[in-house]
């Protein structure tokens, strides 16, 4: 009988001293029941508890529609305090050398974890960012790069249809019997802007009217040389044009600018891009006619949040779309005021 009990002891001892030794390493089992599991970066956009460093490198900071790109990527810093977002951007859409040397300077800097860029020049970028293994985010304008992990923006094409087809339909409301159309561009060469002419003439064609290809302008969006443009086109057709389309609103403001005055240009109907605050005014005051409005500050935010997300694990989808919609005397008021809460 002593033996009996000098065993039953024996192991109770031996039960209390394994549980102990249980809290002194990773190995224990909780008192739920569950298996004990470390804490797991947060899988959403709210940037878990690891600290990141984002850079954000746009085509330019120099203008309205490019402030809500930064608006929005700084709204992500400020509601994450983990995340540290750096935004950056080329002096003008031309100063591609510069805009080149800013992205090459971050990739080479090891405190950064990645990156969102807008490209000037897309195909030099992708020479840039070969072999880098941190997360890359193209936003505005993609790059065709393996590295790009997603692309968020607008479907620019279709964008474009939308705002040529509803140029379109305007301009026959306002008496024009010939839908007639010439685009002032951005740079040539640039994917976005091409891809928005294509939108703009697939949306004029589609509505029954006449895309003068061949009569295209070239300004590298920039307004005073819209203002060239315009004056050319006003030289060169003295009976009116239709519509006018612009690759941003910037240019479109300063067609109007400049037509106006010009009696056969009076019911001319000035398409922009972006849908920026100075556009609603501009509609407003009946200058600029409607804006193909995308939604700059949500780019900005959701490109960020999507390089956290990549370095959370996460899989991203390939393309987000942002969207578009037209603005016009309408609804010109409303949208003023949306774009003046981003930046107040």
């Amino acid at each position: 009988m002593k033996k009996f009990l000098a065993l039953i002891l024996t192991l109770a001892m031996a039960l209390s001293l394994a549980a102990c030794g249980g809290s002194d390493g990773g190995s224990s089992t909780p008192a739920d029941g569950g298996q004990q599991q470390s804490q797991p970066a947060d899988s959403g956009s709210s940037g878990g508890d690891e600290n990141y460093n984002v850079s954000v490198i746009l085509k330019t900071t120099a203008s309205e529609y490019w402030g809500y790109v930064v608006a929005g990527a700084e709204a992500y810093g400020k509601e994450h305090p983990n995340v540290t977002v750096n935004v950056k951007g080329a002096t003008s859409e031309t100063a591609y050398d510069e805009q080149l040397n800013m992205i090459e300077t971050d990739m080479n800097n090891a405190d950064i974890d990645g990156y969102v860029i807008a490209p000037l020049q897309a195909d030099m970028v992708t020479t840039i960012i070969a072999g880098q293994t941190k997360p890359i985010v193209a936003v505005d304008t993609d790059i065709d790069a393996p590295e790009v992990l997603s692309f968020v923006g607008t479907g620019n094409e279709a964008a474009g249809k939308l705002g040529g087809e509803a140029a379109a339909k305007l301009a026959k409301e306002r008496g024009w019997e010939e839908i007639k159309c010439i685009e002032i561009c951005g740079v040539q060469g640039d994917s976005t802007n091409e891809a928005r002419k294509a939108g703009y003439k697939a949306g004029i064609e589609a509505a029954g009217g006449t895309f003068l290809d061949g009569e295209t302008q070239y300004a590298n969006a920039e307004a005073n040389q819209a203002v060239a443009c315009m004056e050319a086109i006003m030289q060169n057709h003295p009976e009116g044009i239709a519509v006018i389309c612009a690759n941003n609103d910037d240019m479109a403001m300063a067609a109007a600018r400049t037509a106006a005055g010009n009696d056969a240009y009076k019911n001319t109907v000035f398409l922009g891009f972006d849908g920026i605050q100075s556009a609603c005014q501009s509609i407003l005051n009946g200058e600029e006619t409607m804006s193909v409005c995308q939604q700059g500050y949500n780019m900005g935010y959701e490109s960020v949040a999507s390089v956290v997300r990549a370095l959370q694990g996460e899989k991203l989808d390939e393309f987000v779309d942002a969207g578009a919609s037209i603005v016009d005397p309408d609804t010109a008021q409303a949208r003023l005021e949306e774009l003046q809460g981003y930046l107040a």
